[in-house]
């Protein structure tokens, strides 16, 4: 396939965060595009606002009739998430297009791009935007492709005038071993997508096959303690080849000092978004810009602009009576990350979580993390587990979940009866956290809490 040719782009399963970001792309080219997708979103109404036709109703009557036939000007996308019978996907595998899955474009686009690919199982989107966020503010420019909504460009995917591509590499269906990067990022490599991998060694397997795709005289950037084949190790707890010291709050903003074995010395960092846990994805993403020869006192700079990703540790509500975090974390190790620092903000309030669990079999293989992690939260609402891809396992439930909690005050409820609690009781301190459909309870939550 050759990209130069492409008119016209369908994708199926168009919603997605990273289906989305293609599509814009396509469409900034010049190509038609539209897409299906099961509902209706804000993202989707975006991409609506932006010209790209969407349907929702799974019928191949409603297919383009300049799609119905395969040439060279016709690129077909879809995500491994849709069901196999999917009646739009069929007709295309039937009608004899070629398709194409998300990860195989973009390991094509970032052909004869110079390419930094952040990993992890969890800690890359906000690495990747970081990395992004600072080649764009310092004026070294970018593409990039994002597994989140960057809050300084509210958009997953950012057009360049050079070379260099930033992409979120997604270790799902081993989809990061179309991609071939000069610099590599790897965040965490914790158990997680057992569902696919089967067990831990065949996650940590797929992780060293991405990191042994680099390019000639490329760097691998790992944190450090990753049993992974690496150039540079990272840390914020000791001193390595890249890390951070000097690490404190100020008045709720975070600050700290950068080194590197080159020398490199960048002090009094203050980072745009708070969390412990994004020092550490910054030294990274600071690393990364050295290594493409940005100039430190620009990387500063960049970081104190950083407004960070929505839905990773993004404050909605910070007021004197209130303050309301948002984040995506859906594995017990994201949880402790965004627990521990809203924690270590705010040591004197008491802390509301409201977590959505997400995935039966992720449920079932990590609920004595999740029970314990939770159990660092002074009260927590839990909501029922959300399948997305998955249908129930028998014993797996959310009733499970709390049974194995030490935390006293702990409950299960419905979005409704969450949201009437919520309005009663008013906490001075919340935080949701999941990644299914608990985004809906976000702005009702904000506006409750906003006028108080």
């Amino acid at each position: 396939m050759k990209l130069s040719n492409i008119q016209r782009v369908y994708l199926v399963g168009i919603g997605g965060i990273g289906m989305s970001g293609l599509a814009r792309y396509f469409a900034h080219l010049g190509c038609t595009v539209c897409g299906y997708d099961k509902t209706s979103t804000p993202l989707t109404t975006e991409l609506h606002k932006e010209g790209i036709e969407i349907v929702f109703d799974d019928n191949k009557s409603l297919i383009p009739a300049e799609f119905h036939s395969p040439d060279e000007h016709t690129l077909i996308i879809y995500t491994p998430a849709i069901p196999k019978n999917s009646e739009i996907l069929n007709f295309f595998i039937d009608s004899g297009f070629k398709l194409f899955k998300r990860s195989q474009v973009l390991g094509i686009l970032s052909e004869g791009m110079y390419t930094i690919a952040v990993a992890g199982t969890h800690g890359k989107t906000t690495t990747s935007c970081m990395v992004a966020h600072i080649l764009k503010h310092s004026g070294k420019d970018c593409a990039a492709f994002l597994g989140g909504i960057a809050s300084n460009y509210n958009t997953n995917v950012l057009y360049g005038n050079n070379n260099i591509m930033v992409v979120e590499a997604d270790e799902y269906d081993r989809s990061f071993l179309t991609l071939h990067p000069d610099i590599a990022i790897v965040t965490s490599m914790d158990a997680d997508h057992l569902d696919i991998y089967g067990d831990h060694s065949h996650l940590t397997e797929s992780f060293e096959l991405f990191v042994s795709q680099l390019k000639p005289n490329g760097n691998v950037i790992a944190k450090k303690g990753l049993e992974i084949d690496s150039t540079l190790k990272y840390s914020i707890t000791e001193q390595t080849d890249v890390y951070a010291e000097n690490i404190r709050i100020e008045q709720g903003e975070f600050y700290f000092d950068f080194k590197n074995n080159s020398g490199v010395v960048i002090n009094d960092i203050h980072l745009g978004i708070p969390g412990i846990h994004n020092i550490e994805n910054a030294v990274a993403a600071i690393q990364a810009a050295l290594l493409v020869d940005v100039e430190p006192e620009k990387i500063k700079t960049a970081l104190t602009a950083f407004r960070g990703v929505k839905r990773r540790f993004e404050y909605l509500v910070k007021s004197a009576g209130h303050v309301y975090i948002d984040d995506y974390a859906h594995h017990p190790e994201e949880l402790r990350a965004a627990i521990s620092s809203v924690k270590r903000i705010y040591p004197d309030k008491k802390l509301t979580v409201i977590f959505q669990p997400h995935l039966f079999t992720r449920t079932r293989d990590f609920a004595d993390g999740f029970a314990e992690v939770l159990s660092m939260a002074d009260e927590l609402i839990l909501l029922d587990i959300y399948p997305a891809r998955e249908l129930p396992i028998e014993g797996v439930t959310s009733q499970m979940l709390l049974d194995k909690m030490s935390l006293g005050n702990k409950m299960i409820l419905s979005k409704a009866e969450t949201l009437a609690y919520i309005k009663n009781k008013k906490p001075e301190l919340l935080l949701t956290v999941g990644a299914g459909d608990i985004d809906q309870l976000v702005q009702p939550l904000k506006q409750m809490l906003s006028h108080v």
